[in-house]
Order: structure tokens, then sequence, then C-alpha cells
């Protein structure tokens, strides 16, 4: 498999690619985007996440397991509850590596626009 050059690793734990596979296969499935969309407002118990969604509790809890190995949630308990919290420095790090990509983009496509005006001004 070929390995991508120098993206920062993620703050999931483990090394950089496997915890990029991770998170990335956790975020490929729309339930469980949603979960980290409801997440992003505040935390939520097992019972409040599973409220939008037509599939039973213990498939809900099965996606934040998923979510938890990834690093992208965690879980604390609080007398009888046990909400799920967003983990917001996990989707920090999975920013930070498509930034480092599309940075990299955005100045190729700045030397192209300079490029193009140079030409277009030659032209005239």
């Amino acid at each position: 498999m070929n390995k991508l050059p120098g993206p920062p690793e993620p703050a999931t734990g483990g090394s950089g690619d496997d915890a990029l596979d991770r998170a990335f296969a956790a975020l490929a499935d729309p339930v469980r985007r949603r979960i980290i969309a409801r997440l992003s407002t505040g935390p939520a118990t097992v019972n409040e996440l599973a409220a939008p969604f037509d599939i039973s509790k213990q498939a809900v809890s099965k996606h934040i397991q998923v979510l938890e190995h990834a690093g992208l949630v965690t879980r604390t308990r609080e007398a009888q509850r046990r909400p799920v919290h967003l983990n917001p420095g996990a989707l920090e790090s999975l920013t930070a590596w498509i930034d480092t990509y599309r940075l990299d983009h955005e100045r190729r496509f700045r030397r192209l626009d300079a490029l193009l005006d140079t030409m277009g001004d030659t032209d005239q």
C-alpha cells in the first residue's frame, strides 16, 4: 500500500495510518455521521442518540462502539447515565490531515492562475 507523505497524526492513538483508516471508515456510514452531527451540539445518551433512527438501540450502540474505537467519541459515567461525548481533538486532526492536501492544491491553483494571467497579458 502506498503511504501518503507526511500528514499530521490524528489524536486517536495508534499509528497515524491506522488511526486515519479507522476514523474515515467510521465516518463512511451515514448513521455514524448523523451521530457525530448530533454530538456536536452536546453529549447524549444512547437512548437520545437512537431516537431519530428507525434502528434498534443495540444497533446504535454498535455504531457508537465503532466511533469509540476510531477515537471520535468517548463515554463517561454520570450516576446511572453513560453519556457519549464528541472528541473534538480527533476531528481537528482529521481536518488538519485534509488541510495538508487542500492547501497544497490551492497553492498549485494560485500558480496556475498566475501563469494564465501572464499568458493573458501577452495576448493583448
